[in-house]
C-alpha cells in the first residue's frame, strides 16, 4: 500500500522553528519513495517561507532513519532493465533532498537517536549540525548486505576525516555518539530525555539571530568551502559585503556601538 506523504513527514511549528519528523517506525523511518518526496515537498516550502528560521529533523520511534527501504529497491529489479532506471532516479532524488538541505537559507539540525544507518547517516551529515543521544549509533553499513554507500559517501566525506570515512564505509561499523561527535559528524551529545530540549536549544539560538545574515551566511559556508584559498577569500569578502549592506547589519553595529537593542526589521 502506498504511503501517504501527509501522514510519514509530520510537521509542526515551534515559533520560527519548523520540526519534521519522520514517521514509519515500524520500519526505522526508511527513505522511501513516499518519503523523498515528502521531504522534498516541504524543502521547497521552507525555501519560500520567511517566518522560519530553523529547521529540525528527527525520527518518530526508535530510531532515526535506517536508510533507503531496501524492500522498494529489490521491488525495482522487475523491471525489464533490472532496474537500472530505477535505481538512478531514486538516488537522483535522494540526492536532490540533501542538496536541498544544505542550500536551504534555514540552518537544518538532525535529532538523532537511535540509529542513523546508511542513507539515515547520509541525512544526518546532511544537516548543517547535528545533536545525538548518548546512545545512538551510526553507520553508512551497505557493505554489509554488499552495497557501498558511494552516495552516502559523498556528504560523510565532507564531514569526517578521509580515512576515518574510508574506515567506516569500508567495514560496515556502527560508531556511538560520543566517537561521532568526536570525528565531526555531530555537535553535541546529550542524554536521551534531554535530546529534543538540546535540539530546541540550539535551533532557537540560531533562529534569534538576523536571518538575512545567517541567508547569506550560509551559502557563502558552503560555496567557499569548494575553492581554492584566494577564490574562497574573493567569495567571502564579497558576501561581507552584500552583508554589511543590509539594512538591519547597519542597524545592529549603530546599536552594539550605541549601547542599544537593535531595531531590526526582521
Amino acid at each position: 500500500m502506498e504511503e501517504d506523504k501527509m501522514s510519514i513527514l509530520e510537521r509542526h511549528d515551534t515559533g520560527p522553528v519548523a520540526h519534521l519528523r519522520l514517521n514509519a517506525p515500524e520500519r526505522l523511518n526508511p527513505l522511501s519513495d513516499a518519503m523523498l518526496a515528502a521531504l522534498q515537498a516541504q524543502i521547497d516550502a521552507l525555501g519560500e517561507d520567511q517566518t522560519i528560521r530553523a529547521v529540525v529533523i528527527s525520527g518518530a520511534g526508535k530510531a532515526f532513519c535506517a536508510g533507503h527501504d531496501l524492500r522498494e529497491m529489490q521491488a525495482g529489479r522487475q523491471a525489464d532493465d533490472k532496474g537500472a532506471a530505477y535505481f538512478a532516479a531514486l538516488f537522483e532524488r535522494c540526492a536532490k533532498v540533501m542538496t536541498g538541505l544544505t542550500r536551504l537559507p534555514q540552518p537544518v539540525i538532525a535529532q538523532v537517536h537511535g540509529i542513523a544507518a546508511a542513507a539515515g547517516c547520509q541525512l544526518v551529515a546532511s544537516c548543517d549540525m547535528a545533536v545525538a543521544a548518548e546512545d545512538a549509533r551510526l553507520a553508512v553499513n551497505g557493505v554489509n548486505i554488499g552495497l557501498f554507500c558511494a552516495t552516502p559517501m559523498v556528504a560523510l566525506t565532507r564531514n569526517l576525516p578521509r580515512k576515518m570515512a574510508f574506515e567506516m564505509l569500508t567495514t560496515g561499523r556502527f560508531i556511538g555518539a560520543a566517537e561521532a561527535r568526536d570525528l565531526g559528524l555531530v555537535n553535541r551529545v546529550v542524554p536521551a530525555a534531554e535530546l529534543p530540549a538540546a535540539t530546541l536549544a540550539l535551533a532557537e539560538s540560531a533562529a534569534s539571530k538576523l536571518p538575512q545574515a545567517v541567508r547569506i551566511g550560509k551559502r557563502t559556508f558552503y560555496a567557499q568551502a569548494e575553492l581554492p584559498l584566494d577564490e574562497a577569500y574573493r567569495l567571502a569578502g564579497q558576501a561581507m559585503v552584500e552583508n554589511m549592506l543590509e539594512r538591519d547589519t547597519d542597524e545592529g553595529i549603530s546599536a552594539f556601538l550605541g549601547k542599544r537593542k537593535p531595531d531590526w526589521s526582521a
